[in-house]
């Protein structure tokens, strides 16, 4: 950008949690806002020092007219992580966080992101493996396409809250504005990601229909240094079904890819 780049993120007060200490972690909502990824972040904060954003939009938060599209997203994520002075970053991303960590890391000239974690993420084309139209879907088909046990997740409209129902259409209408033209995919940005040539990990349920895992190794298989695990039992959230096998893979990859100055 030619301006100033702490001009243009002023009115960007971005909402944060951190905990923890070690190597920073960045990690990133899907459509589903902040609560699908609590869990993970605080399973993280144990050995890390986790950074947690919302969204702008999402949860009430402000969102800047500038703010469009998942690439100012990922900008606006890489100043925050400059401004901070903070190296060896691992971000992880959900869904569309996945996709918004995939945009950081081709544009981060600097080596701030050091590692990559990309869990049953959006962002590409894949031609044989459409990504599912979750805008057209009522409540059961949601529950059909993003969890390999939908009775158990599966929530009746009628029986949500007047104020949660308020709050998960305005995350929808945010996510509309930031990814819905062209549908959840940078037309792009598959043919990039060789770029890319920080170990990057792909989790995927087995079970998600919204992003299958045929296109999640596709995904995969486009980054220079990808890795496709495929988690049995877990649909499009893995962290919040399979908690324990998806942790696991992510401690796994921490321990491998940690520099020896951080495991000291």
């Amino acid at each position: 950008m030619s301006t100033d780049a702490s001009a243009v993120y002023a009115d960007l007060p971005l909402t944060l949690s951190e905990a923890g200490t070690g190597r920073p972690v960045l990690v990133l909502h899907g459509g589903g806002g902040p609560a699908t990824v609590a869990g993970l972040a605080h399973h993280l904060s144990r050995t890390a020092h986790t950074i947690t954003p919302v969204h702008p939009g999402w949860d009430g938060t402000h969102r800047p007219a500038w703010l469009t599209g998942i690439d100012d997203l990922a900008l606006a994520y890489l100043h925050t992580l400059r401004e901070r002075r903070l190296s060896d970053v691992l971000v992880v991303g959900s869904s569309l966080g996945g996709w918004t960590a995939a945009e950081m890391a081709l544009r981060d000239t600097g080596g701030v992101i050091t590692g990559l974690v990309l869990i049953d993420a959006v962002g590409v084309r894949v031609d044989t493996e459409p990504i599912t139209d979750f805008f057209a879907l009522d409540a059961r088909g949601v529950a059909e396409h993003s969890w390999h046990d939908p009775d158990r997740y599966h929530l009746d409209p009628a029986d949500i809250p007047v104020e949660e129902l308020a709050r998960r259409q305005a995350n929808m209408a945010t996510m509309r504005v930031l990814a819905g033209d062209p549908y959840m995919h940078d037309p792009a940005l598959l043919s990039r990601l060789g770029q890319i040539q920080v170990p990057a990990l792909l989790l995927w349920g087995e079970s998600d229909r919204v992003v299958t895992p045929a296109y999640g190794a596709v995904y995969a298989d486009a980054f220079g240094d990808g890795r496709l695990e495929v988690i049995p039992k877990a649909g499009h959230l893995p962290q919040i079904e399979q908690p324990d096998a998806t942790f696991a893979l992510i401690d796994e990859y921490l321990r491998r890819t940690s520099s020896p100055s951080r495991q000291r």
